[in-house]
């Protein structure tokens, strides 16, 4: 029996990485029953401490010296590392002469290092482990990346060759489905207008998120007497975000719903009208699926992976035009045909995004690996 260890991150720690070490351990069960599959996490910690410094150090501690240590220990055949932030874990593993896959989902820091900056107390520390622990994917057996942009990243920016690089996209939850004739229910359920135009921003807030242009979006529509309202699903607007907002009076157009769980998430996607995404920057992109895959137009940006995602099944923009994104929803909201053209496609592209899928493609790197 081929046993395959899935190395995570601390459940919690990123939603995205839980859906994809979720979605990749459930699709390899599925197209391959017969093998064993196990999940790996760094130890709960048993020091506690209200001081936030010392709280700080035993997560690096556990992350970056217990997690390492145990993960060697395990018997497995081939080792997956989940996230490319965990490469690290690569320097330990090649020493066991087993297999070590990685999964790289984007070098965005590399590109905007504000995102650890915004979110580090030391930041100049955080930034030298995150490169250290990003460089050891370099040392993996094969780079499993989600996207050919990334692939492409990571030529460029680790000097990886090429042919040690598979690009395998993500896939999407099957909980995520269409509800048309539920949109009512949804909205009055969720507490949202029935009568308002909706757009939706599912996602952190992440300078790459570019939730401000969102927000500029949503002023130019409202002066221009359009009936629309914003849904935030994901973190709190930030302070220049919230600066922002009250500066301009959007508050009465504006629902956020900060920690929202899967069903909450599936209810936010049908109640809206249109994703609005215009991320500067994605290693993939997932939230285009789920949207599509809930029979919601997409308007995203034409940069990155994302024209990769979405195909001919979205809208793409430059993300930082406003005018030119205010104008997409604009015929949107005026066009109900083209806005079901948009609905149809996306349907129609998401069946190729499956986890199974996905993991077949995985399960091939490891079979090649072991000379199966």
């Amino acid at each position: 029996m081929v046993k395959i260890a899935i190395l995570r991150r601390e459940l919690g720690a990123s939603f995205s990485m839980d859906v994809c070490a979720n979605g990749l351990a459930g699709g390899l069960k599925a197209v391959r029953p017969d093998w064993e599959v196990v999940a790996l996490a760094p130890p709960v910690g048993a020091l506690t401490s209200a001081n936030p410094w010392i709280k700080g150090l035993n997560k690096y501690y556990r992350r970056y010296w217990q997690y390492p240590r145990q993960a060697r220990q395990c018997d497995a055949d081939v080792f997956h590392i989940i996230d490319h932030s965990d490469g690290h874990l690569a320097y330990w593993l090649t020493k066991t002469n087993r297999p070590v896959v990685v999964t790289c989902h984007d070098l965005i820091n590399f590109f905007q290092p504000d995102n650890i900056r915004d979110q580090a107390r030391l930041a100049a520390v955080s930034t030298a482990i995150w490169k250290y622990a990003v460089r050891g994917i370099t040392k993996a057996d094969r780079i499993v990346t989600v996207s050919a942009h990334t692939a492409r990243d990571v030529v460029k920016l680790l000097a990886v060759d090429a042919q040690k690089i598979t690009p395998v996209a993500n896939g999407v939850d099957p909980a995520f489905v269409s509800l048309p004739e539920e949109i009512g229910v949804i909205r009055a359920r969720q507490q949202l207008p029935a009568d308002k135009f909706c757009l939706l921003h599912v996602g952190s807030n992440h300078p790459r998120k570019n939730v401000i242009t969102v927000l500029k979006v949503l002023k130019t529509l409202l002066d221009q007497r359009l009936p629309v309202h914003l849904i935030k699903a994901g973190a709190d607007f930030s302070a220049a975000q919230t600066a922002f907002i009250e500066e301009n009076d959007l508050w009465g157009a504006i629902a956020h719903f900060s920690r929202p769980g899967k069903s909450t998430l599936v209810d936010l996607y049908n109640a809206a009208d249109i994703l609005l995404s215009p991320s500067c920057y994605e290693g993939f992109g997932i939230t285009l699926l789920e949207a599509m895959a809930c029979g919601t137009p997409v308007v995203t940006s034409n940069v990155t992976s994302l024209p990769e995602v979405v195909g001919e099944a979205g809208i793409m923009a430059d993300p930082l035009d406003v005018a030119e994104l205010s104008q997409v929803v604009r015929r949107l909201y005026e066009d109900v045909d083209h806005r079901n053209d948009l609905i149809q496609r996306g349907l129609k592209r998401v069946p190729r995004f499956t986890w199974a899928h996905s993991a077949e493609q995985v399960a091939q790197v490891y079979e090649k690996l072991l000379d199966l």
